[in-house]
């Protein structure tokens, strides 16, 4: 509950006072253009940082190996462009810090500390099989799929 709070009721407060004082101090026309420049260099930088992301699971996939870095990195890009659709100063700079790979890998190795833990902890578990998903494979397809109208003389019987 304490984080939904902080996230939620405490960081939108913060943003809005963030953004009247700036605004402010430089302008509303200025802070207006401000979040919109750092919005769009925002994107451009989760694009292209997503594309490359992309290019290294599909590499590590056709070499065998398992992604788990690209994938995680393209969580936490993802997580970067949703925050950086968020209007205000604060969340514009957190997003932008995630595209940072640099901040990304210091941001993984602290989600792996905290994941072992809780794994440690008890707290999670990891189921290692994926019976259902297997088993949905071996389930002959279903043929005729679509539902029948009782009044439409072209459906078929």
């Amino acid at each position: 509950m304490g984080r939904l709070l902080l996230l939620f009721i405490v960081v939108p407060v913060v943003e809005l006072a963030l953004l009247i004082e700036v605004g402010q101090r430089v302008g509303v026309l200025a802070t207006v253009g401000l979040i919109m420049g750092t919005g769009i260099v925002g994107a451009s930088l989760a694009r292209q940082q997503g594309l490359s992301t992309l290019a290294r699971l599909q590499r590590d996939l056709n070499d065998g190996q398992l992604p788990a870095e690209p994938i995680v990195d393209g969580v936490l890009i993802l997580v970067a462009a949703a925050i950086l659709i968020t209007p205000g100063v604060l969340t514009e700079l957190v997003g932008s810090l995630c595209l940072i790979p640099a901040v990304r890998q210091l941001l993984k190795r602290y989600l792996k500390r905290r994941f072992a833990y809780a794994l440690q902890k008890g707290s999670i578990g990891v189921f290692a099989g994926f019976q259902g998903m297997v088993d949905s494979l071996r389930r002959p397809p279903m043929k005729n799929v679509t539902r029948r109208r009782p009044n439409d003389p072209d459906s078929e019987r």
